[in-house]
């Protein structure tokens, strides 16, 4: 099966909002050949990219694959702003996880041919800092389970972005103080401090202002960076509820739903 028929089955499942258990085809063995597939489906997929996710590749696999985090586009439709009780979309039979997240929003445009960013040249490009709930997971169930190649292949892992209130004053604050407790169906399922993201959330846009570029999509201005999963990765099935409370800074609160085919949304 070739990279854009695999491409296209992820498309339609997708659009369908139906999943599927098994990989079409041969799986990616390294970064080129799934971020391949994820262009691929870039260019079927009828709506634009509003802003990026980044993700964390373990240890054990960075020396093979070169990189520590890996990143998918979010797109515009995707996008919610957080009320009082929020859906969370999740393809039947497919893959779903709850991530509580910081937001960042690109305040200019990004250079398209500068490919390699520092942490402190990223700082620069940050604006506003948000809390953010990602709707993490595609159709292919097993996504996760095999690792973040075919989380790549499967849109880079997003499906959707619930954007939450500003973070006040976050450049003048510790990442350390800036922390969430999400809960499954009222159980605590995860504590943390945003540092627990490695080199904290402007390390991830670092990272992601050089792999979009590489990609051919360059950050714009106003794009929304979601820099990782601060509490961890929650899987969650339709019907359960969810929150990610982020204290001083706001309470993001769901119920998991069985998402809607992309023609009836």
């Amino acid at each position: 099966m070739s990279v854009e028929e695999q491409a296209a089955t992820f498309v339609e499942a997708r659009s369908a909002a139906v999943g599927f258990p098994d990989y079409p085809g041969a799986l990616p063995v390294d970064l080129d050949q799934a971020y391949a597939v994820l262009q691929a489906e870039i260019g079927l997929w009828p709506d634009r990219i509003a802003g990026w996710k980044v993700g964390r590749i373990a240890p054990p696999l960075v020396e093979t694959l070169g990189e520590d985090r890996f990143a998918g586009p979010i797109f515009a439709t995707s996008i919610q702003q957080a009320g009082g009780d929020n859906d969370f979309p999740a393809i039947a039979n497919g893959f779903s996880a709850f991530e509580a997240e910081l937001v960042i929003v690109a305040a200019a445009d990004a250079p398209a041919d500068k490919s390699r960013w520092t942490v402190e040249e990223a700082a620069s490009l940050a604006g506003a800092m948000h809390i953010a709930v990602e709707v993490a997971g595609g159709p292919f169930a097993a996504a996760n389970d095999l690792g973040p190649l075919t989380t790549i292949a499967s849109f880079g892992g997003n499906n959707g972005l619930i954007l939450g209130p500003e973070v006040a004053d976050w450049r003048s604050r510790s990442f350390d103080d800036i922390r969430c407790t999400t809960t499954i169906d009222g159980t605590v399922a995860g504590q943390a401090a945003a540092s627990a993201i490695p080199g904290t959330p402007l390390a991830a846009l670092a990272f992601v202002l050089g792999r979009a570029a590489r990609m051919g999509f360059p950050i714009r201005k106003g794009d929304l960076i979601s820099t990782g999963a601060i509490t961890g990765v929650h899987v969650v099935g339709i019907g359960q509820r969810c929150e990610a409370d982020f204290g001083e800074s706001g309470v993001i609160s769901c119920k998991v739903v069985k998402a809607r085919p992309a023609a009836v949304r």
